[in-house]
């Protein structure tokens, strides 16, 4: 396990307001309860009675836990330990909650990473977009992935029969595996994405978010830049070879991130200054 994953980089960052996570807990169980009272998710928002306006919706392009930490604080001064009501917490993603956790499990010295890939239960026969946390539990030697988002109620909307504190491995599968598997003909590329976007071109892009997100660079699920802003046809067999070594190399269990970082230099692959972002309003370019 590489120790680089126990402290935050420029995403992951509180900044000015890494204090406010000092009187955090340390477990497990405990952080994510914390996290599920500070942040709601935009597309269950309705479920819990909470309408939220366009300008509240617009949270999710917070990129940085920083700004992400100053909002939460303006909706709500309170300590982070204190649940937010629905209305008083900030509007975010499956990125968000992992992203939050990742921040503090490093900002208290646990190795952890934000995963991009596809989780099986959302959806009957779907690999649905999503992201989780994963954090490196030295008295098992493993990492273990942690899905933040779902609370209660989502537990028992979506009938979830395992421990969301402990994902097993089939029911979040890494972008690594879902490429190599379709790659392969081991399922079908159409099951994998979100909304009405699926195929093999967005089994790549949330391949090379994993990839950046395994070196501390977490992005958007709608941030695109190198491989993963280009079409199908427009991919080279020596593309597909450096996809088909990095969706090995992050599937494996435990990754390989000597070669990751190696892999990680090529400008297909790594971030550059300037994204593209595909946001509700149209593309934009971001400058990090």
């Amino acid at each position: 396990m590489d120790q680089c994953y126990a402290s935050n980089g420029i995403i992951t960052n509180p900044g000015k307001w890494g204090g406010q996570l000092a009187s955090l807990p340390t477990d497990i169980a405990a952080l994510v309860k914390t996290i599920q009272g500070l942040v709601v998710h935009v597309h269950w928002a309705e479920r819990y009675g909470l309408k939220l306006s366009a300008q509240r919706k617009a949270e999710v392009q917070l990129r940085k836990t920083e700004p992400m930490l100053r909002r939460i604080l303006e909706l709500d001064a309170r300590p982070l330990t204190e649940p937010r009501p629905l209305e008083k917490r900030l509007a975010g993603n499956c990125r968000d909650f992992s992203t939050l956790l990742c921040s503090i499990l490093r900002s208290q010295g646990v190795p952890a990473r934000a995963r991009c890939g596809f989780a099986t239960y959302f959806w009957p026969e779907k690999y649905e977009d999503h992201w989780v946390c994963e954090y490196w539990r030295q008295e098992e030697g493993r990492w273990i992935l942690v899905d933040a988002q779902i609370d209660a109620l989502q537990q028992q909307v979506l009938s979830i029969d395992f421990d969301t504190l402990d994902v097993p491995r089939d029911k979040f599968v890494v972008a690594g595996k879902s490429w190599f598997i379709c790659r392969q003909g081991g399922a079908d590329p159409g099951e994998f994405g979100i909304f009405d976007m699926r195929g093999l071109w967005f089994i790549r892009g949330n391949l090379v978010r994993d990839i950046a997100a395994l070196n501390k660079m977490e992005l958007l699920p709608w941030d695109s830049w190198g491989l993963a802003d280009c079409r199908d046809e427009d991919l080279t067999p020596d593309d597909c070879q450096l996809l088909d070594k990095l969706a090995q190399a992050t599937m494996a269990e435990p990754t390989d991130d000597e070669l990751i970082r190696k892999l990680y230099e090529d400008d297909r692959i790594r971030v550059p200054a300037v994204i593209k972002s595909y946001t509700e309003a149209g593309p934009v370019d971001v400058v990090l």
